[in-house]
């Protein structure tokens, strides 16, 4: 190493930096947590319209979004290739199997998020919307610190 990456890689640790692979991973699973985001929110989403309503159609997705039709239509079809929805036509969208299991399991990480920040004090409808954001980037670790903190203030 040279004298100034050194020097740089001192002074950043003093600062308070992390080690430089640190904050590639770091900056790593943020990035992959919001790739996986959107295809979580749109699996949760297809599964509770289908609960409710019994159909997912482009129109319905795109107006609980906030995103344009077509917008839709192109996330639909590149889940349609990754495997996790069907699409019928005149029927809408359906979840796959594997669909299906990431939809329970991103509405069980927000349902554990959200009870953790009520537990904490959060307004329930704060709660709500923060949890939507948290949920897609917390790891299984926090989570289950989350969930056990959840059950320790219940009992």
């Amino acid at each position: 190493m040279t004298a100034r990456k050194t020097a740089a890689a001192q002074a950043a640790r003093d600062a308070g930096l992390p080690d430089a692979q640190v904050h590639v991973e770091n900056f790593r699973q943020v990035r992959e947590a919001r790739r996986a985001e959107l295809v979580e929110d749109y699996v949760e989403l297809i599964s509770d319209l289908l609960a409710t309503t019994g159909r997912a159609r482009q129109v319905d997705i795109a107006e609980r979004l906030g995103v344009a039709q077509p917008t839709v239509a192109r996330t639909l079809q590149r889940l349609v290739r990754d495997g996790l929805v069907l699409q019928k036509p005149y029927r809408g969208a359906f979840l796959t199997d594997a669909g299906e299991t990431l939809a329970r399991a991103s509405r069980a990480r927000h349902q554990t998020v959200e009870s953790f920040l009520v537990a904490l004090g959060v307004p329930p409808d704060i709660a709500r919307r923060d949890a939507e954001g948290i949920e897609h980037h917390v790891s299984p670790e926090t989570l289950a610190v989350f969930e056990a903190f959840v059950e320790k203030t219940r009992g």
